[in-house]
């Protein structure tokens, strides 16, 4: 399977021979375990599917990413309105909600549990709390409040329309998904992140930092490379996804799925966000 940008793809569990973890490993536990005790292991066939278990389908990612971005929409909805009643609670949201998520990525990715229900659903709830104080903090600070909503509204359709456009492309093989495309998605994806960090780092000491995130025509034309990378990021995950469910993935596979489309929304949607705030603030 090709390399994905997405790190939740890159670290599910697989074996060797193309296989994803706990496929054949039962009869190999049982083979060890015959041989210990001088008896001929029984003839099963190690491809077996356990009969816990069953491969993950279209329908699985669907119904999964679904109740992700559902559990998202709904946080989100109600951290917006909490903020808009209590000023002071967007910057507790905004730091706790996106630190919080962030763990949650490190923990499913680095400790391979990115196909538990849990930690998806956890993220889904504080990435919502991060993104409905977020957004309230873009519209009420640049506009005071007027035209916040229809922003908003505009950022949440955006995001939807390129993850859809994107989907249209993938399917009718536009633009294939090669090793070299999939390293240069990767390599302009680590750039954006050595600059963000860089620019963060640059505004401690000088305004603005290196002029990426302050309005002007530079942070414009940054945005709008990264709204480029997310979506072509989209492909990659896509492509990830789709060879997953050729491979006989299990069911619960579909979880680090959703996961992982939804840390590509969420970046897509922050992107757009901030780049019609340029346009639009006073």
């Amino acid at each position: 399977m090709r390399t994905t940008s997405n790190p939740v793809f890159r670290n599910l569990p697989q074996q060797q021979g193309g296989g994803y973890a706990n496929f054949g490993s039962a009869a190999a536990g049982a083979g060890q375990f015959a041989n210990q005790y001088g008896q001929q292991p029984p003839q099963v066939d190690p491809w077996a599917r356990p009969q816990t278990s069953r491969a993950m389908t279209i329908d699985d990612v669907v119904t999964k990413t679904g109740i992700t971005l559902g559990v998202l929409s709904i946080a989100a909805i109600v951290s917006y309105l909490l903020v808009s009643g209590n000023s002071g609670l967007a910057v507790p949201f905004v730091i706790g909600g996106g630190l919080i998520g962030f763990v949650l990525v490190l923990v499913g990715t680095f400790g391979r549990k990115m196909d538990n229900p849990a930690i998806v659903l956890s993220y889904a709830v504080a990435e919502g709390v991060f993104l409905g104080a977020i957004s309230r903090l873009f519209t009420g600070v640049e506009f005071g409040g007027a035209g916040g909503s229809a922003l908003i509204g505009q950022a949440v359709l955006g995001t939807f329309g390129v993850f859809a456009g994107m989907l249209v492309v993938y399917k009718t093989g536009a633009i294939r998904v090669t090793p070299r495309f999939t390293r240069m998605i990767i390599g302009a994806m680590i750039g954006v992140l050595v600059l963000m960090l860089g620019n963060l780092i640059a505004s401690f000491f000088t305004d603005g930092g290196f002029g990426l995130r302050d309005g002007g025509p530079l942070a414009i034309v940054f945005s709008l490379v990264c709204i480029g990378i997310a979506a072509f990021s989209f492909l990659l995950d896509f492509d990830a996804a789709d060879q997953m469910i050729r491979q006989g993935a299990p069911d619960k596979a579909a979880w680090g799925v959703a996961f992982g489309l939804t840390i590509t929304l969420v970046w897509l949607y922050i992107e757009i966000l901030r780049l019609l705030s340029y346009f639009n603030s006073d």
